[in-house]
């Protein structure tokens, strides 16, 4: 594998490599070259400001114009060059101190954020989670997402996948630490909006009050712009709203935080339909300059069997979860079928348990292990009672006067896997048998209902009937209108949906700047480094992932009360301290080699510091082998190993984790410090050789030369390399 490369990382290595070769021959020159290499240096390593790439632009274009040589004007129109080229990643050091691509060893981004479709940063607000700091902790949250507590309960937690502390163990609880941080800042009347910008007197209507929309309505809101949204349901939410049960998602949450929204003067329009209850040229007629289409995808793909268009007992899991959400409890049947095996399936499912349905049945035509639905909500399912039938394919739906009262299915099997390794469900001939339900519910996938949104003629959609949109800016071909969420990927999740409005929300204050819209994805935003916290070893390797407490199966069944009960401030604490700290720590393994093949120690077992292949972990055997040289601090490009002496002991600790605490010894001559014993002793056997006198002597480097008189001796840690 290749080291990852930095286009300003890149341009500060050629340069140093022709101030060394004497390129730069004068004294004017090297002192142009000279600083200009000093503010690249100051960009890789986050402590730039936008003067930066002002100054060098000067001493580069001194270089350009009145270099003694045609090599140093040649190099002042390179940097010149460079610069202008890839202006977007030095403003992304600058801005956001991250470098996504990992070479500036003090700008990398942590795994897990680098996962998050909003680009949070986790190590930070778990940080503060942790010390019971959680209105910062929701400060730093919003700054990427305005939905915290929704996405603390509802999250696909795609950060956790990456978490490097599952190469140890298993993953650090974030999602879970989010909704508990956002739940006291709320209980505490800490959950505070920022100060908004002044007006100016930009209008914007956003059409869809899902996630992406009212996502881009708070950013862009906080940037000073009037904004207005546009929905067709009575509710603010979206698919949150309407498509996700209660159990999961509590309306209050939603609630709570939307109004979080309105405060800041976003207005809403309910019950309001664009192309029926309100047209294009209305809302011109009004005012608004630029629109967002966030319409989301709440129509639903058919089954294509007999029998499916002629029964009211056949309902889609979409308009099932709508007709819920809006305050209809009836129980949808005694007997139901859900056809599919995504999230939709099983909260349709789960739902129609708590209406009161006796059965309730999931069809999916694969199997098990290849369910698309998370995990824990199938584990969940099965522990309510709801039935599982894979491999299952369905046929045809019967019925006698006008009622269901049956579903035929075949069943299949796995075929050989095909160019994809893909294995396919093939039915499996004179298997087909009938499954007698009185509901039957379709959740094989959602698409995108576009009627009313003809006035933008010039919006293209794909052949997926989604909007075609810039995947960096989510401009669509239309002048003005920019589009998000599912009406652009399809149906998808919660958090990209936020990711999308986020995005177009930048992309709109980009507009109307003037300024050129995006070439290369934002890299995600490092908002601190915050202080680590001091952990014994022992306690870092032993502390495992909490458990979430969940509500006891009886009143699952029966209610839609939350089922997640939440962390209490203790499991917080205790889950924040096994956080390896990947915003600090980039695991380059440099320290690991320095110990083993430079020093020959081998005390430092990090296994997990491999990534893609991670070995056996021990943070408790560096206390066995460690002799307290410091070797793997001073090579450490980040600052995540430090040692330091402190009340007569040398302690050496990795991002807070004490790895060893070794007693100070001193001089026996000028009681001048000289490192533990096991220090010392690692340096008397290598100079035993030299000076024989010294054998069992407690003396530092200079009293060992005085009594030597042997000015070679030397006993410092290798230098860094």
């Amino acid at each position: 594998m290749t080291d990852p490369t930095c286009k300003v990382n890149d341009l500060g290595i050629w340069l140093k490599k022709q101030m060394d070769e004497g390129k730069f021959e004068t004294p004017r020159s090297r002192q142009q070259a000279t600083e200009i290499s000093g503010f690249l240096s100051e960009v890789c390593q986050g402590l730039a400001e936008e003067d930066h790439i002002t100054a060098i632009m000067k001493r580069a274009d001194f270089l350009a114009s009145a270099g003694e040589t045609a090599e140093i004007r040649g190099a002042g129109k390179k940097i010149i060059s460079d610069v202008e080229e890839n202006l977007e990643i030095f403003l992304g050091h600058i801005q956001t101190h991250t470098c996504p691509s990992g070479a500036c060893p003090m700008l990398t981004p942590a795994p897990c954020q680098m996962a998050c479709p909003a680009g949070i940063d986790i190590p930070s607000y778990l940080t503060l989670v942790g010390q019971g700091r959680y209105e910062e902790a929701i400060d730093v949250i919003r700054k990427d997402n305005p939905f915290p507590w929704v996405c603390g309960l509802v999250c696909t937690h795609p950060c956790e996948f990456m978490c490097v502390r599952a190469r140890m163990d298993a993953p650090v609880a974030i999602m879970d630490m989010k909704g508990l941080a956002a739940e006291k800042a709320m209980s505490a009347r800490q959950y505070k909006n920022p100060e908004p910008k002044p007006d100016n007197g930009h209008k914007i209507c956003i059409i869809g009050a899902g996630p992406g929309g009212m996502t881009a309505a708070y950013y862009l809101a906080l940037r000073g712009y009037r904004v207005t949204v546009i929905e067709a349901l009575p509710v603010s939410g979206g698919m949150m709203m309407v498509g996700i049960p209660r159990y999961r998602l509590p309306r209050e949450v939603i609630d709570r935080e939307v109004a979080m929204i309105q405060d800041l003067g976003v207005e809403f329009r309910f019950n309001t339909r664009v192309g029926k209850d309100i047209t294009v040229a209305a809302l011109e007629q009004e005012g608004f300059e630029a629109y967002l289409l966030a319409i989301g995808a709440h129509g639903s793909y058919k089954l294509m069997i007999p029998g499916e268009d002629d029964f009211p007992q056949v309902i889609t899991a979409v308009d099932f979860l709508l007709r819920v959400a809006l305050g209809d409890h009836r129980p949808p049947g005694r007997r139901v079928a859900v056809i599919g095996g995504g999230n939709v399936a099983i909260d349709a499912a789960r739902t129609s348990l708590r209406l009161g349905s006796e059965e309730v049945t999931i069809l999916y035509r694969r199997t098990h292990d290849q369910m698309p639905a998370h995990h824990m909500e199938v584990v969940e399912a099965e522990e309510e009672g709801i039935q599982f039938s894979f491999l299952t394919i369905p046929k045809k739906i019967h019925g006698e006067d006008g009622r269901v009262t049956a579903i035929e299915c075949v069943r299949a099997e796995l075929s050989e896997p095909d160019a994809s390794g893909r294995r396919r469900p093939v039915p499996v001939e004179g298997s087909n048998y009938e499954l007698a339900v009185d509901t039957v519910i379709p959740a094989i996938g959602q698409e995108v209902n576009g009627s009313g949104l003809e006035r933008f003629e010039d919006m293209r959609w794909t052949r997926r009937n989604t909007i075609q949109a810039n995947t960096l800016s989510m401009e669509t071909h239309q002048a003005r209108v920019f589009a998000v969420g599912d009406a652009v990927t399809g149906p998808a999740t919660v958090v990209e949906a936020i990711a999308g409005g986020k995005k177009a929300a930048h992309a709109i204050h980009r507009y109307f700047e003037g300024f050129p819209q995006p070439k290369f994805p934002r890299a995600p935003t490092r908002r601190g480094r915050m202080a680590f916290f001091q952990v014994p070893a022992a306690l870092k390797a032993d502390l495992k992932r909490v458990e979430m407490p969940l509500l006891g199966n009886e009143r699952r069944r029966i209610t839609f009360q939350q089922v997640r009960l939440g962390l209490d401030d203790t499991q917080a604490r205790n889950e924040a301290r096994r956080c390896l700290r990947c915003d600090v720590c980039i695991r380059c393994g440099r320290c690991v080699e320095i110990c083993r093949d430079k020093m020959g120690i081998n005390a430092l077992e990090l296994g997990y510091m491999d990534f893609d292949h991670p070995g056996k972990t021990d943070l408790k055997i560096t206390a066995e082998r460690c002799i307290a040289c410091g070797a793997c601090a001073t090579n450490c490009p980040t600052g995540a190993m430090q040692m330091t002496d402190q009340g007569g002991m040398r302690v050496l600790s990795l991002c807070g984790t004490e790895l060893n605490r070794l007693k100070l010894e001193y001089c026996e001559k000028c009681g001048a410090v000289i490192g533990p014993a096991r220090y010392h002793d690692y340096i008397m056997r290598r100079i035993r050789e030299i000076s024989p006198k010294l054998a069992g002597k407690r003396v530092c480097l200079d009293c060992a030369r005085q009594e030597t008189g042997r000015r070679h001796v030397e006993m410092a840690p290798p230098e860094k390399e």
